[in-house]
């Protein structure tokens, strides 16, 4: 990773949840060569460390179950008992899940054997919105208690389909979307605070998770990846690195003072393109 440009976050205590994952290891690396002390929270705990290790002096890594409260504040004591208080938070847990995803772009009748809208699990659909929201919810309402006197920032993941619902992924179009308005109200509660909350959007990157609906086995494009690119202006995916700049930009309170409830589309136009 290449840092666009660097700022000074050596006043700065980051916590990052999701750490272990291929975006967020990349954010909690891009805040700890700016100075920050950076503390990688991951329920699998082996990807965090080995993110934690590769940074070296600065960080630590704690497995962490986002979606239980009590977990939480044990890593926040962990936290405190290593850094001190806790002044900017990425929560960057999240994902999808196969149980809640239809198989079908489209409804007709006479699809037999597909998983369509009909077939979609009560529980895959609570646990994508469970991961996505509640654990945001969770860790905000843990760590944002160190903030409230002496302010912060804390940075929320969405989607470009957070505009625009993506075909096939319902629960995870809708929980963004939730994701994007909570940024906007947790802005709003916590100004006179001090604490400025803001959203990033990232458009089709390829990851380990999604490699495989990218890219045939073979290395070439799927259709899918045909109709991403075709909606997408710049006519390319993401890469990881196109992310920094803007994280850097929300952490930096000298730059983005007066910035919050924000969400910041990164996905080469995709969210601005009607298709005509």
């Amino acid at each position: 990773m290449k840092l666009p440009f660097k700022v000074d976050l050596s006043e700065k205590v980051a916590v990052i949840t999701g750490a272990g994952g291929v975006i967020c290891s990349e954010f909690a690396r891009a805040l700890a060569e700016c100075g920050a002390k950076v503390a990688l929270l991951d329920i699998d705990a082996a990807s965090a460390k080995a993110v934690a290790d590769s940074i070296g002096d600065g960080a630590i890594a704690i497995g962490c179950d986002c979606l239980n409260k009590a977990d939480i504040e044990r890593a926040r004591d962990e936290v405190h008992a290593a850094f001190g208080e806790v002044n900017f938070l990425v929560n960057g847990a999240g994902g999808n899940n196969p149980r809640a995803t239809t198989d079908n772009e489209y409804m007709t009748p006479d699809l037999s054997g597909v998983k369509d809208f009909f077939a979609l699990e009560e529980s895959g659909i609570r646990f994508v919105f469970d991961l996505n929201i509640t654990s945001a919810f969770l860790v905000t309402q843990v760590f944002a208690k160190d903030m409230v006197k002496t302010g912060g920032g804390i940075v929320n993941i969405s989607s470009m389909n957070a505009f625009t619902p993506l075909t096939k992924i319902p629960a995870y179009s809708a929980a963004k979307a939730g994701i994007s308005n909570f940024t906007q109200w947790l802005a709003v509660h916590f100004a006179p605070c001090g604490i400025r909350c803001n959203a990033i959007a990232p458009g089709f990157f390829v990851t380990k998770q999604n490699k495989g609906l990218l890219f045939n086995a073979d290395g070439t494009p799927t259709a899918r990846t045909g109709k991403i690119l075709a909606a997408t202006p710049m006519r390319k995916f993401g890469e990881i690195d196109d992310l920094i700049g803007c994280l850097l930009w929300l952490a930096d309170d000298g730059a983005s003072g007066f910035v919050t409830g924000t969400v910041i589309p990164v996905d080469g136009g995709f969210s601005a393109y009607s298709g005509v």
